[in-house]
């Protein structure tokens, strides 16, 4: 996911973009949209999602629920896109890639994003974006984005291989941060919910913005903040380290019943037996269950530990079983969408016209402080 999972940015100018007709998100279910005004009481919230197919249970809990809870917020105007362009550094296949965008689109609907309340649209189907990509790569610095966490990372692996500095760095992985800032400035974004490794992409889309507004001594653009959610920074995965697709730990968050109870009996555990007391502190299997689980729910869990009694395998079945109450209906639900990928374009469709009414409000606005329009 990209900036740990973003959400959106309403207008600063009290200017209302009216109501839409709806009828195709409608058509999938959802309540029609009320008329509403983007004004400066307003908080403008972005998460981008970067198309990776499925999302695992890290992604769902570090990302998707925390920002779906956000955007219901008061005051808060939330936008979430799905980063499609920011994907073909890694991905080269179309039909993969297009897959991967249902996939996430899917994902986000089935745990509850309301398109009539949130917009959501593809970065691909706004180009103001990549206007505005233009215009802020005239006032980034070339040392801005050598600083960038993952381009030295990137650097160092190559020296350590006694490889070429760029060796395998594209431009777009090089310029990435000014991508990402156009995503965020374009929509006068106040907040951006990101986790701490995505922090300094916050940062630098500040930078370029101040950079931009001093030259023209002018607040063209709004300065982004970064927004941490501290408790569901990192969801441990089947090893215990961070769920991450790359460490092949993750729990997929749709997987058919009987794959994801496979998936969950294969948690690593201790060697503790049956009647021994566990800590439910130092168990991966119980740090799972109290994210999903209500308060009497893990206190009953941890009680149980303490006590003895109960094997592993009981505990796995336990997570199993409230894992599976829990996702079973976004599951359906998931399932129904990907069969119905042309719901998925026209409320995808939907979005990108409404973010375009938006976004050209602050291309008209740049362009005419820097003298093209």
């Amino acid at each position: 996911m990209y900036f740990s999972d973003s959400i959106l940015v309403g207008l600063k100018t009290g200017v209302g973009i009216g109501t839409v007709s709806g009828a195709s998100s409608q058509a999938m279910g959802f309540p029609r949209p009320e008329a509403r005004i983007y004004c400066k009481s307003m908080r403008n919230i972005l998460t981008g999602i970067k198309p990776t197919g499925m999302p695992h249970l890290g992604n769902y809990l570090g990302a998707i629920r925390p920002a779906l809870t956000m955007a219901e917020e008061k005051n808060v105007e939330a936008r979430f896109f799905i980063a499609d362009y920011h994907s073909l550094n890694t991905v080269r296949d179309a039909e993969l890639l297009r897959s991967y965008i249902y996939e996430v689109a899917a994902a986000w609907l089935a745990c509850g994003l309301n398109p009539n309340k949130v917009l959501l649209y593809k970065q691909s189907d706004v180009p103001e974006i990549f206007e505005m990509t233009t215009i802020l790569m005239a006032f980034t610095a070339k040392g801005l984005m050598n600083r960038a966490h993952a381009y030295k990372a990137t650097v160092d692996l190559n020296r350590s291989k006694g490889l070429d500095d760029d060796h395998g760095i594209n431009m777009g992985v090089f310029t990435y941060p000014v991508l990402m800032a156009a995503d965020i400035l374009l929509f006068d974004t106040d907040y951006v919910p990101v986790g701490k490794d995505q922090v300094q992409h916050i940062e630098m889309a500040q930078d370029i913005a101040g950079v931009l507004n001093r030259n023209y001594e002018e607040e063209l653009l709004v300065i982004p903040k970064s927004r941490i959610d501290e408790e569901l920074m990192s969801v441990p995965g089947l090893d215990g380290r961070k769920m991450s697709k790359g460490y092949n730990n993750h729990i997929p968050l749709f997987a058919p019943e009987k794959e994801l109870q496979k998936t969950v009996m294969k948690i690593v555990t201790n060697s503790q037996g049956v009647e021994e007391p566990k800590n439910p502190g130092e168990c991966n299997i119980f740090a799972l269950f109290r994210l999903f689980a209500s308060e009497t729910e893990e206190r009953a869990l941890a009680k149980r530990y303490r006590k003895g009694g109960m094997g592993w395998g009981e505990a796995k079945q336990n997570l199993f079983a409230l894992l599976n109450s829990k996702i079973a209906p976004m599951r359906a639900r998931y399932d129904e969408l990907i069969r119905n990928t042309e719901g998925i374009d026209a409320i995808l469709t939907e979005g990108a016209m409404r973010a375009r009414r938006i976004a050209a409000n602050t291309i008209r606005r740049l362009r005419r402080a820097i003298g093209v329009g």
